[in-house]
């Protein structure tokens, strides 16, 4: 790319899309192929393997930045670097509905092959979270930050409350708090996957945090209060994660292994996201925008192009998954119990890292038209 056209994207958050949308490739291809192992949330320490555990906790941190980056692209859109400000009203909005529509349509039945149960994850999620910013974003920006702030750090103190399926609440309470289903018939089935409250809160915080890149802001005041941020978040996982004081639903306690305990301590919670989670996370996300300001390299420019266009790779992926998962059942069959799958996580880094390189063509292909075509639906992917 030219000097001209980086100016008009941000290249260390498409790096950062990048990186994180590589390790969701790492834990997709885990659910196709090492669902034998499937792991809860959070996760049994006695019987699950440091090898997956880690695989598991590396994809943590794939959620939280992609919808704080959609909060922080939702400002940067308003304020673009050239020209007026705009309202970002419709942005959000027709954003918001086509992701929430992409998610019930070809991402639910890239999963099953089917459509008998819409899972409502991550798309749902952000689009979510879009349609409520598209509504909050115009409130002043201390009222922004003070609710992002309050959901982030006071949810976790929801965790009691819990409906029945008979009580009005219980749709609602699925919808923003607790995973499950929210229907359940013969012929469909929907399921929320990723309860949107918590990350109700990220988003805003997201969009509260724009301003890190406007035009007034140098470098090293940005780069500044990125690792700032990245050590306040650290500092209270550490306290109230490390004191088990807060912010999680299972406590973490000593094995007699050391890599037993550490596993406890970041065992932590995606479903809703716990404050532990958010912290840690966000804080590997503040890191990593401090780190790839540098200037643009071979492989940061290759992160840089998957991040460019994630929606585009993310439905792409499912569906070589989804293919590659019927392939391997026509040649093998059900070779681990009732699943196809390999015998190890290290061949799921494997396969992960040859799709990656599979799919870098057709990746880069996509984001170099979509920077030289201005077809209206581009915008979306």
């Amino acid at each position: 790319m030219t000097s001209e056209q980086l100016k008009k994207r941000i290249h260390s958050i498409d790096i950062m899309r990048g990186v994180v949308i590589l390790l969701m490739l790492v834990d997709h291809v885990r659910e196709r192929f090492f669902l034998h192992m499937q792991v809860s949330d959070p996760m049994v320490i006695e019987t699950t393997s440091p090898g997956l555990f880690w695989s598991r906790f590396a994809a943590h941190f794939c959620a939280p930045a992609f919808i704080f980056l959609t909060g922080m692209s939702a400002w940067l859109y308003q304020h673009a670097r050239q020209g007026q400000p705009r309202s970002a009203t419709g942005f959000l909005l027709k954003r918001g509905l086509f992701i929430i529509a992409l998610e019930v349509t070809l991402i639910s039945y890239s999963w099953m092959g089917s459509y008998h149960t819409l899972w409502l994850q991550v798309m749902w999620a952000i689009g979510l979270c879009m349609l409520v910013l598209a509504i909050l974003h115009k409130l002043p920006m201390p009222v922004l930050l003070t609710l992002g702030l309050t959901i982030v750090f006071t949810h976790n103190m929801l965790t009691p409350i819990e409906f029945n399926k008979n009580e009005w609440g219980y749709t609602l309470w699925r919808i923003l708090h607790d995973r499950g289903y929210i229907l359940e018939t013969s012929w469909l089935n929907v399921k929320v996957s990723y309860p949107v409250l918590p990350w109700i809160g990220v988003i805003l915080l997201g969009y509260c945090a724009g301003p890190l890149y406007g035009k007034g802001i140098a470098m090293p005041r940005r780069q500044a209060w990125l690792l700032g941020l990245a050590l306040i978040c650290v500092l209270l996982f550490a306290l109230l994660r490390g004191g088990n004081i807060y912010g999680e639903t299972l406590p973490w306690h000593s094995f007699d292994a050391a890599m037993q305990t550490t596993m406890s301590i970041f065992n932590i919670t995606k479903y809703p996201p716990s404050l532990s989670f958010l912290l840690i996370t966000l804080a590997g996300m503040f890191v990593g925008l401090y780190v790839f300001e540098k200037p643009l390299g071979s492989a940061t420019n290759i992160l840089r192009t998957f991040g460019s266009v994630p929606m585009f790779f993310y439905v792409v992926h499912l569906y070589v998954l989804l293919a590659l998962y019927q392939a391997a059942y026509w040649l093998v069959g059900n070779n681990q119990g009732e699943y196809v799958g390999v015998n190890h996580i290290a061949w799921i880094w494997l396969i992960a890292v040859v799709l990656a390189v599979a799919l870098y063509l057709p990746v880069k292909w996509f984001s170099d038209y979509k920077r030289t075509h201005h077809q209206w639906w581009l915008k979306y992917l």
